[in-house]
C-alpha cells in the first residue's frame, strides 16, 4: 500500500502506453542519439495541457492547444527536437498539421487524436522531408520509453524520466514521466517539454485543476537563465486502463493521485534545473514562515533566480545578504528583525543579523552538489519552493555561439 518508485521507470510503465524513437537528422549525429519520438496510447485518452505564456507561440503549441480543447482526447503525441518550429511564418503551422497527419497515419488512428511538441533552435523550419521520411519507419514498443526521453533531449547532458506504483484499498495505478530542458528556463515553465502518463480513471475537470496547481508548484519554480520559451508544453494523459473507480474532486482518492502527480512533477522539474546548461549544482531555495503560500512561493522564486545569488553559490561565496536581496526584490510583507537564514541547515543568520558560525563548513556545504537555502520569514504559516543551478563561465561560452 502507499506510492513506490518504479526501478527505470518512464512514460510506458502505465498500462496501454507505448513510445518509440529514431535519429532522422534534425540533430547533429551522435552515439544513441534520437530526435523524432512518439508516444502512443492503444486507447483514446483524456488529455490535458498547459502551455507556454509567451506570447509569440511555436505553431506546434497552437495545434496541441486547439485540440485538447476541441476535443479533449489524444492517442498519440509526436515529439521533434533540433527545431523549435517558431517564428516561421504560416508555414510553421501547415508543417505541424502535416506532421501529426503523418503520425496518424503511421499509427492507423485519427489525426485529430495526435498532439506535437517541438523544441530546438528557433526561426528554422520543420526538415518536412525528414519527418515524412522517418515517421513511418518508427517502431512502437513497450521498452521504448526510454528512447523517447532521449529524442527530446537538446542541450540537456541527461535524459528525465520517472514513474511511480500507487495502491491503496480502492486503486492500483501507475504514473510516469519525461521532460527536458536546461536552458531558456525561467518561470511560466522554462524551455521544456513535460509527458506525463496514467493509467488511472481520472475526471477531466480534476486532471485539469490538479495538472495546474502541480505545474504552478513545480515547473513554474525553477530558472536557469531568466528567460522564457516560445514552446513550454507539459501533457497529461490518462488512458483509463488501471479499471479502477473514475477518480474525481470529491474521490477519497483524490488526494493520493494529486500528491503522485506532485512527486512526479517535482522530480521533473528539479532535474531540469539540475541539468542547467553549465551548472554544476542544484539550488533549492524554501521560503517558510509566510503570510501566504503566494508570499513564500514568489520569495523563493525571486531569491532562485538571482544571478547574485546563483554566481555566489558558484563560487561559494556565503555571502547571505545577496539572499536577503532576493527575498526583499519579491515585495511582499515582511520584517527584517524576524528572518533565519540557512545553508544546508547551518544557520548563518538570526534575526535579520549574522550569527557567529564556521565559514569553512559554510563554504564547504556551498560546494556540494546540492545547496539548500532556506529562509524562515517568521510571519505566518506560507511555504513555497524553488529551484534553479548555479551560473557559471561555461554557461556564458555556450550560449554566445549557440547556433555556431
Amino acid at each position: 500500500m502507499g506510492t513506490k518508485t518504479i526501478p527505470n521507470g518512464n512514460i510506458t510503465s502505465p498500462k496501454g502506453f507505448f513510445a518509440g524513437a529514431i535519429f532522422a537528422g534534425l540533430k547533429s549525429p551522435g552515439k544513441n542519439k534520437k530526435d523524432i519520438g512518439i508516444i502512443y496510447s492503444e486507447n483514446l485518452s483524456r488529455v490535458v495541457g498547459t502551455f507556454t505564456k509567451n506570447t509569440i507561440v511555436s505553431p506546434s503549441v497552437t495545434v496541441s492547444r486547439e485540440r485538447i480543447e476541441e476535443h479533449g482526447e489524444a492517442q498519440a503525441i509526436v515529439v521533434n527536437s533540433g527545431c523549435a518550429n517558431c517564428a516561421v511564418g504560416h508555414q510553421g503551422l501547415l508543417d505541424a498539421k502535416e506532421v501529426t497527419k503523418i503520425a496518424s497515419k503511421h499509427l492507423g488512428i485519427e489525426d485529430k487524436h495526435t498532439l506535437i511538441a517541438s523544441t530546438g533552435v528557433i526561426g528554422v523550419e520543420l526538415p518536412i522531408a525528414l519527418m515524412r521520411k522517418f515517421i513511418p519507419k518508427i517502431k512502437i514498443s513497450k521498452r521504448a520509453g526510454g528512447d523517447f526521453s532521449n529524442s527530446i533531449l537538446t542541450t540537456d547532458k541527461r535524459k528525465k524520466e520517472i514513474a511511480l506504483e500507487v495502491k491503496n484499498k480502492n486503486q492500483n495505478y501507475k504514473i510516469g514521466g519525461s521532460s527536458k530542458g536546461s536552458g531558456m528556463i525561467h518561470p511560466n515553465m522554462a524551455t521544456m517539454l513535460g509527458f506525463i502518463t496514467t493509467d488511472a480513471n481520472i475526471e477531466k475537470n480534476f486532471m485539469q485543476k490538479i495538472l495546474r496547481k502541480c505545474v504552478n508548484l513545480t515547473f513554474n519554480q525553477i530558472d536557469v537563465d531568466g528567460d522564457q520559451s516560445t514552446n513550454d508544453s507539459v501533457f497529461l494523459m490518462a488512458n483509463g486502463q488501471s479499471k479502477g473507480k473514475e477518480i474525481n474532486e470529491k474521490s477519497s482518492d483524490a488526494d493520493d493521485f494529486y500528491n503522485a502527480l506532485l512527486q512526479v512533477c517535482k522530480y521533473l522539474a528539479t532535474e531540469i534545473a539540475r541539468d542547467g546548461e553549465g551548472a554544476t549544482k542544484l539550488i533549492e531555495v524554501t521560503v517558510e514562515g509566510a503570510m501566504s503560500d503566494n508570499d513564500a512561493l514568489l520569495a523563493s522564486r525571486e531569491c532562485a533566480s538571482s544571478l547574485l545569488v546563483r554566481t555566489a553559490v558558484y563560487g561559494r561565496d556565503p555571502n547571505w545578504g545577496r539572499i536577503f536581496m532576493g527575498i526583499g526584490k519579491a515585495e511582499i510583507e515582511l520584517e527584517e528583525s524576524k528572518i533565519d537564514v540557512y545553508i544546508n541547515d547551518i544557520q548563518i543568520v538570526a534575526d535579520g543579523k549574522a550569527i557567529s558560525y564556521n565559514t569553512l563548513s559554510v563554504v564547504s556545504a556551498l560546494g556540494e552538489d546540492e545547496v539548500r537555502i532556506r529562509v524562515n520569514l517568521n510571519l505566518g504559516n506560507g511555504f513555497g519552493q524553488a529551484w534553479s543551478c548555479d551560473l557559471t563561465e561555461e554557461y556564458v561560452i555556450f550560449n554566445s555561439a549557440y547556433t555556431t
